[in-house]
């Protein structure tokens, strides 16, 4: 088995992917929040993705095809191997020991994040609520996951096709409302669901956390991509994040910088569907 060899690799919905690799020392170190940034090939991009869990020397990523080097990975199957997983990256969640009531909020394909944050904060004696929504039923992800872990667990769709009608800020409206004790609570999702569902916590006092994802190239603050605006100063989300603090983001900031290079990704898109052959090494 190579270093960085797909174990396993199969689809969540039809655009949503699921693998485990091979890859020793990013399973060692990986904590709850942090994530690795994979070179499949050596010819394209480098893409950052969340760390959704570990099971011994093999670490778990989900992802969207959307982008030129997500829609490579899609395509490669168990046996396959990759150029490069670096990390784990990023500075983990700040999950407290015992006696918290916490709330994980995922939404979309930021559903991939929340086992491995629910694992943490329940592993260390906290009280776990989660919430998981998604568009519709097809699109909801890891949700035995989350109901093995989680004390509670809300589930919502946008359309209704699967248990509560609505957005996933509803339940934590009710939540709020309810009066219960909050210790903390992370949303993790696209960024506009994360800047709506944040200003539901905003009036209670809640430490509220996201986990951001701008443009990101080195993973290491030398490039300066991944820049974004935490309480009126410039942060790198690779290694000062990629949790914030969801009340000091600056949003409209951030989601400009998101769009920076749309038209650049629709020409790496049209030129690998081209051209492009796949460069990945296989076991033989």
């Amino acid at each position: 088995m190579g270093t960085y060899t797909i174990v396993e690799a199969h689809a969540l919905s039809e655009a949503v992917f699921e693998m485990w690799i091979h890859a020793a020392q990013v399973a060692r170190h990986a904590k709850a929040g942090q994530f690795c940034i994979i070179h499949p090939d050596g010819a394209g991009e480098r893409v950052p993705l969340t760390i959704s869990g570990t099971d011994g020397e093999n670490i778990r990523i989900a992802f969207m095809a959307v982008g030129t080097t997500t829609k490579l990975l899609a395509t490669l199957k168990a046996g396959d191997e990759l150029r490069d997983v670096a990390g784990p990256l990023g500075v983990p969640s700040d999950i407290a020991q015992g006696n918290e009531t916490v709330i994980i909020v995922g939404g979309g394909v930021g559903v991939a994040c929340t086992p491995i944050l629910a694992r943490a904060a329940k592993d260390a004696g906290n009280h776990v609520i989660g919430i998981i929504g998604a568009r519709n039923k097809d699109l909801l992800i890891f949700e035995d996951d989350m109901r093995e872990i989680c004390d509670e667990l809300f589930v919502t769709t946008d359309d209704g096709s699967y248990g509560i009608k609505g957005f996933a800020s509803a339940p934590l409206k009710e939540l709020c409302e309810s009066g219960r004790k909050i210790d903390k609570v992370w949303i993790i999702g696209p960024g506009m669901m994360m800047k709506v569902t944040s200003e539901v916590t905003r009036p209670y006092g809640i430490k509220t956390y996201v986990s951001l994802n701008p443009v990101m190239v080195d993973g290491t603050g030398m490039c300066g991509s991944c820049r974004v605006t935490v309480g009126g100063e410039m942060k790198f989300a690779c290694v000062d994040g990629p949790e914030f603090d969801a009340h000091q983001v600056d949003w409209n900031d951030l989601m400009t910088r998101q769009r920076m290079y749309i038209p650049e990704e629709k020409q790496s898109m049209a030129y690998r569907e081209e051209h492009h052959v796949c460069r990945c090494r296989k076991v033989e």
